[in-house]
């Protein structure tokens, strides 16, 4: 009875996308944070280039700089990518991109650039930061304005469903995504929170956690026309897991197919 409930709720709440809107989300296997390694850093220009000429989608994360920037950058503070002080809030872009990550001639790049270089040669998704308190909507607005222009195939998400139902409202042309982890709540109360996350971000896929797959939750979504794919596949292991429940894998490391 549970789960039919839900099951009516999530095609009222959140319909699953019309055929050929977010199809394309399968057909790839998407460079996690860009096809990083040695010498390249993760979020650079240069993994993205790595990523163009494998083949690879490019997955990225955007912060915004102190002067309202989206910046293509993981973490809230600067220290383990940068070994500097601050976080990305603290900084106008200007003096973000200035700096180097160490033992290159990289630095952290903006969302314009990254589109200026990837020009429609790889399908980009852009998982748009957030925490408690934060003002992920003006996040949204930056990012919606530096995709304005921009015609190559890219989906945004996020764990906040604010995010997805942010672009629902206002771009609603921008394919959306609702980045999930079941963090080992797997009963009635986790179920539920799920449930209203996808009701709130009515998204038109989900990037998944490797680690909760195989997962009621996402196959029941797949089967009702949600493509699933899923992070961070690290392995050859994590890749079989990942083509056997999702529709496309978040890789990295020795998760990216030879």
């Amino acid at each position: 009875m549970r789960l039919s409930l839900f099951a009516l709720i999530d095609r009222w709440r959140a319909p699953a996308p019309k055929a050929g809107r977010a199809d394309w989300i399968g057909q790839w296997t998407y460079a996690h944070r860009g096809l990083h390694g040695p010498g390249i850093p993760e979020n650079s220009l240069a993994a993205a280039r790595g990523a163009i000429e494998r083949g690879f989608g490019i997955e990225c994360d955007i912060q915004r700089s102190l002067d309202n920037r989206p910046m293509v950058f993981h973490d809230w503070d600067l220290n383990r990518l940068l070994v500097a002080e601050g976080g990305t809030e603290s900084f106008p872009a200007s003096e973000l991109k200035a700096m180097r990550y160490p033992g290159t001639d990289e630095g952290p790049a903006e969302l314009s650039d990254l589109l200026e270089l990837i020009a429609g040669r790889a399908p980009l998704l852009i998982e748009v930061k957030s925490r408690r308190g934060y003002d992920v909507e003006r996040s949204c607005s930056l990012v919606r304005a530096a995709l304005e222009t921009y015609r190559g195939l890219h989906a945004v998400m996020s764990f906040d469903p604010r995010v997805s139902h942010w672009f629902a409202r206002h771009s609603p042309e921008t394919v959306r995504g609702l980045v999930v982890t079941e963090e080992g709540a797997k009963g009635f109360r986790g179920d539920l929170r799920r449930h209203l996350a996808l009701w709130h971000a009515r998204p038109d896929f989900l990037a998944y956690d490797i680690r909760d797959l195989p997962s009621r939750f996402a196959a029941v979504q797949r089967a009702r026309g949600l493509p699933v794919a899923t992070w961070t596949v690290r392995s050859p292991e994590l890749r079989e897991r990942a083509r056997l429940h999702a529709d496309a894998p978040i890789a990295e490391g020795e998760g990216i197919a030879p």
